[in-house]
């Protein structure tokens, strides 16, 4: 049986009873799109996930790539290229491409939930399979030969990587020492060592483009210091021909010098590249702009909300197996009954501290599935704005608020309650490789890391997300919130609740003050200069909070529907989901929510002593 187990029907409820993804459905950019077709490409994903896909998850693990130094190429386990054919070959992953590029345009929702399915089950398969969406970006930033390589990458199913990264310029962007020389032939030659590069070796593909972020040099006016003097380049593995992208037979000089070995995630590749040691590494210049990061960061963003989806999904599957086992596992009595010994032994379900544990993973992995759907309906309003030749500024910026609160508390959370919640709910054989949950902790730390740890999400929140946006996003968040606390859908039932989020919104925008005036102060010089570590100690702690707020408010929209349905005529399984549902919102908001009035003062008692201490002290 397979690893994974998919919560399609918690899917379905978010997009068509939640947020109503289905009324941008059947007409405009969607016409060819309606519930049912969404439905059933839903139900088709979510089999080939449970199937095919997730065939090779574990001996993909137990049997990672193979790496040739020599002739710099890698060898990939059979069982993963079977996996990974198979998710290719159905060419589902045209939903996330324009109809430009062949793609079958969806909203956005729908492929956030497709992209759950495959992530959930074998991430690594999404992870190669990014060519596509790569594409799309070297499609909107390119020119007319950019736009010819972005069709080869899809029709010809080339691989594409991410080039950002170097030994000594990881989250310090600006410090790259990539350096890019013009050839006068409108090609450049690159030059540098890159690190941490996904996907950048396989035999899964003919060819892979890498898209590289380097400093031009010899260029007047570009290429200064600092990330704005970085330019984004088009490199491929292979050199090609440009009209009809068949392979030359010559490799061009971009090579992987090294493949990581890590703690998860083994089946897919990180590499060292190097470009120009030897053969020259040739590309072009995207779209012959020289806005590196900005092309760079539209790839970063698509990239966060999948490394959120990654997280979440894997936990879903971590709590629907730990269900399944504490469903089966009997032992000891029942605890109203622990001094007779004649008392029959029951499944663990039965315990209390199990059902709290169970309780809080559902309702974790739950309202993180919201989230992400949540966001991709922002996504959606930009898109759309897009297709009618019009922006939706406000759209953008809510976008930009959530994504680090996507991937930053999002990855965070599902670690840790994997960890705690999930392996631990099945004890000693919960560390064993017997069963997925093992691998599932061991592939999810790197979520935490990647695409912007944490810290950096925590601190992309704070600075660029709520202050240089002067609070817009925020502000609109925040009046979403309140309009729902003004109604009163099933405001009997969730009157606590409610009155725990409103609290919970009191204490987030308190941390928010604070931290607003510390800074001010700074900026000002009316105070401490020092402050601004003030601001820095508690920028994670603002990204969770916030994230905790914001979750407990989709879980109470989700109660508030779920209250709707069981006053009409349900099936006994449509009832105990929607029981859940109410079960899910109350729990988080009555266990999670109080922790914030704690976390703000905190926030407003933080002083500068850990600033202080001697680096000895340690």
């Amino acid at each position: 049986m397979s690893h994974y187990r998919s919560n399609l029907r918690d899917i379905e409820f978010n997009l068509f009873e939640v947020f109503g993804v289905d009324a941008v459905m059947g007409y405009g950019l969607y016409e060819d799109v309606d519930v049912a077709t969404a439905r059933s490409m839903l139900a088709e994903i979510d089999r080939l996930a449970r199937t095919e896909l997730a065939a090779s998850f574990e001996d993909a693990d137990r049997h990672p790539p193979t790496f040739d130094a020599e002739a710099h190429t890698v060898e990939m386990p059979e069982s993963f290229k079977r996996s990974y054919a198979a998710w290719m070959d159905a060419e589902w992953w045209r939903l996330q491409i324009p109809l430009e590029l062949g793609g079958q345009p969806v909203p956005v929702p729908l492929v956030w939930s497709m992209a759950e399915l495959v992530l959930g089950s074998n991430p690594a398969v999404w992870m190669y399979a990014c060519g596509p969406a790569f594409a799309n970006v070297v499609w909107r930033n390119g020119t007319e030969r950019d736009k010819t390589i972005a069709r080869h990458i899809v029709e010809r199913r080339w691989g594409a990587t991410m080039v950002l990264s170097e030994p000594d310029a990881g989250s310090d962007v600006g410090a790259g020492r990539a350096r890019a020389y013009p050839q006068g032939d409108g090609t450049w030659r690159i030059e540098g060592v890159k690190r941490f590069i996904t996907s950048a070796e396989h035999d899964m593909s003919e060819n892979i483009v890498h898209l590289v972020l380097a400093r031009p040099v010899g260029v007047e006016g570009v290429g200064g210091p600092g990330s704005k003097g970085l330019s984004l380049f088009v490199v491929p593995k292979h050199h090609f021909d440009l009209d009809t992208g068949k392979l030359t037979g010559e490799r061009n000089g971009a090579y992987v010098t090294n493949v990581e070995t890590k703690m998860g995630i083994k089946v897919s590749t990180t590499c060292e590249m190097t470009f120009g040691d030897g053969a020259a590494a040739t590309g072009w210049l995207l779209g012959e702009r020289h806005e590196g990061i900005a092309q760079m960061f539209q790839i970063i963003e698509h990239a966060r909300m999948m490394v959120g989806t990654k997280a979440i999904a894997t936990l879903s599957t971590g709590y629907l197996n730990a269900l399944d086992y504490a469903r089966e596992r009997v032992q000891g009595p029942d605890l109203a009954r622990s001094s007779d010994r004649t008392a029959p032994r029951v499944p663990i379900t039965a315990h209390p501290d199990v059902r709290r544990s169970l309780m809080t993973q559902k309702a974790f992995s739950e309202a993180l599935r919201a989230l992400v759907i949540y966001t991709a309906t922002y996504q959606d309003r930009i898109r759309l704005a897009e297709a009618r030749g019009d922006t939706d500024e406000m759209a953008k910026r809510v976008n930009n608020l959530l994504l680090p609160i996507v991937k930053g508390y999002g990855s965070e959370r599902s670690w840790v309650l994997l960890g705690t919640e999930s392996l631990q709910t099945l004890g000693g054989s919960g560390f064993l490789q017997n069963y997925p949950i093992e691998q599932y902790v061991r592939d999810a730390k790197i979520d935490t890391l990647y695409e912007g740890t944490t810290a950096i999400q925590g601190m992309d929140l704070f600075f660029r997300k709520i202050v240089r946006d002067q609070g817009q996003a925020l502000e609109h968040l925040s009046n979403e919130i309140v309009t729902f606390l003004e109604g009163d859908a099933g405001n009997g039932r969730l009157k606590i609740e409610r009155q725990l989020l409103q609290q919970g919104m009191a204490d987030v925008h308190g941390i928010v003050a604070v931290m607003v005036q510390q800074l001010t102060s700074v900026e000002l010089a009316s105070g401490d200069v020092r402050d601004v570590y003030r601001v820095g100690l508690n920028t994670t702690r603002l990204l969770m909070a916030l994230g905790d707020t914001v979750c407990a408010w989709l879980l109470l929209r989700q109660a508030e529907v779920a209250l709707a349905r069981l006053g009409g005529e349900v099936s006994a399984t449509d009832r105990a989901f929607y029981e859940g549902k109410i079960a899910a919102a109350q729990w988080f908001c009555r266990t999670v929510l109080p922790q914030l009035s704690a976390e703000r003062l905190i926030a407003e008692a933080t002083d500068l002593s850990v600033m202080d201490l001697d680096e000895n002290a340690f």
